[in-house]
């Protein structure tokens, strides 16, 4: 029986063995999901080249946070998945400028963009408020080089990656 979640430190991936546990995870989604995953994580991975990628697979979503550090604490934004699709989530995105109004929720802290497409995150206003996020940031990320991907937690229950569909 498997815990209830299961947790590795991050020594006991291989980058290898993590990029083949992030492709389970990115399965249990509908094709079109998954392409959209892949794309949207290709460009987080070009605009957060020193970020480690730190990875949940929750109850809730499936999550890829950029970080500087290897802390959660320190993460700038988050890839956030679920059945309905893909958003971007800005850790400190409360107190971030949004002049366009682009950002949903109403929490104290995290704000978000629901992506129809990855090419969302080539506008202007994405764009300003990724680099303000940056600005803003606890940790400085790195200028170069490249990040680790940490698998930091697997839920045992999760709720469907995939949508209902009406039939049936």
């Amino acid at each position: 029986m498997m815990p209830k979640a299961a947790n590795r430190s991050s020594q006991e991936d291989t980058p290898r063995a993590a990029e083949a546990r992030l492709e389970e995870f990115v399965a249990k989604f509908s094709p079109e999901h998954q392409r959209m995953i892949r794309a949207v994580r290709k460009r987080l991975k070009q605009r957060f080249k020193g970020a480690n990628e730190l990875v949940y697979d929750n109850y809730n979503f499936f999550v890829i946070g950029y970080s500087p550090t290897e802390r959660p604490s320190d993460g700038i934004v988050s890839m956030a998945c679920g059945s309905n699709g893909v958003g971007l989530c800005f850790i400190h995105g409360a107190k971030l400028p949004d002049p366009t109004g682009i950002l949903t929720g109403s929490g104290k802290q995290t704000r978000f963009i629901h992506l129809d497409t990855p090419d969302l995150l080539g506008r202007a206003d994405v764009e300003a408020l990724i680099a303000e996020a940056i600005a803003r940031a606890k940790a400085p990320l790195a200028q170069d080089g490249t990040g680790r991907l940490i698998i930091r937690s697997v839920s045992a229950k999760q709720r469907p990656r995939r949508a209902r569909t009406s039939a049936g």
